[in-house]
């Protein structure tokens, strides 16, 4: 878990500039003229395709999961290992070869492919992207935008769809997420849980000492959760992409006891920190909510940077721990 939360740190700090392009990336920046594709990507590149890829590349577990949503199974994936432990809520699909790391894919294992498409995101060096546009049409995607989460989602779910040829799909998929928004604030409101107040976080160890990561109101998380009609209980600074901050045990003591306290671990990490590292911790102990006992864990394989598919597993997570 260090290793991931450490990525996702340093390129929503790195990468801030970058994301303020993708809200504005959408279908509509693409065009097709007869059997070829143009697209706009979120750095204003125009990419043109011969026609709908099929043979496609993804460097970020992001677009993997869209791709697989829309039906496409990728023929290069990312960390292959690493999905499947993290966002086993939009499973792989074939057999798919490993193309390296999320930071550091392999332009060689992904030219050996020979993609008709590699998609990319921004937190992605743009010298490594450069490389990419050398092999095969590559688009880059936004990876994460606090000005709007779920807008720029919903654009990258739709630029891949154009890319693939699977509009239909796409639009099938975003009125479905739409519906289990909609239906997930019915479930608490019916259970008498709207308005409930809700701190989202994982966490890690490091050197004996225990961070603590909010998902702040402008995390995607924190979006999904207000618009099922829960009332976020963070109140601490966060990064301009993904909306995620970072406390310690003192810091909780600003929450309340009727604060329901949602958490994702994974049992690849082979340690939950709220459940085993803070264990024995007086604090965290004598924290009013972990006393009511509104401590949950979530589900594993939720990948909290996911799409529509993950964000449906955390719907369905959340609401199942808040109206138990």
């Amino acid at each position: 878990m260090k290793r991931l939360l450490s990525a996702t740190a340093i390129a929503a700090t790195a990468l801030i500039a970058l994301t303020a392009c993708g809200s504005t990336q959408s279908a509509s920046d693409a065009s097709s003229s007869g059997s070829k594709i143009t697209i706009t990507d979120a750095t204003g590149t125009k990419v043109t395709l011969d026609g709908p890829a099929e043979k496609v590349v993804g460097t970020e577990w992001n677009v993997v999961e869209d791709l697989e949503t829309l039906g496409v199974a990728p023929v290069g994936v990312a960390d292959v290992k690493g999905y499947g432990n993290y966002d086993s809520a939009v499973p792989l699909t074939g057999d798919p070869k490993d193309i390296g790391t999320r930071g550091e894919p392999s332009t060689d294992t992904i030219a050996a492919l020979a993609p008709d498409l590699i998609v990319a995101t921004n937190d992605l060096k743009a010298s490594v992207v450069k490389q990419l546009r050398k092999i095969a049409p590559t688009i880059v995607v936004a990876s994460a935008d606090g000005k709007d989460q779920l807008g720029t989602m919903h654009d990258t779910l739709d630029m891949i769809a154009k890319a693939t040829g699977t509009a239909a799909e796409a639009k099938t998929v975003w009125s479905g997420f739409e519906d289990k928004l909609a239906a997930g604030k019915k479930e608490l409101a019916d259970a008498g849980k709207a308005g409930t107040t809700v701190a989202m976080a994982d966490g890690y160890e490091l050197s004996n000492q225990v961070t603590i990561r909010p998902y702040t109101s402008t995390s995607a998380l924190g979006t999904v959760n207000e618009r099922l009609g829960l009332e976020n209980a963070w109140d601490v600074d966060s990064d301009a992409a993904y909306g995620l901050g970072s406390t310690d045990v003192e810091g909780l003591t600003k929450l309340g006891a009727d604060t329901q306290f949602l958490y994702i671990a994974n049992k690849a990490d082979g340690n939950d920190v709220f459940a085993d590292s803070l264990a024995s911790n007086d604090v965290w102990k004598s924290l009013p909510f972990v006393e009511a006992g509104n401590v949950h864990r979530l589900t594993d394989g939720i990948w909290m940077f996911g799409g529509p598919g993950s964000m449906e597993a955390y719907i369905d997570a959340t609401v199942a721990a808040i109206t138990k």
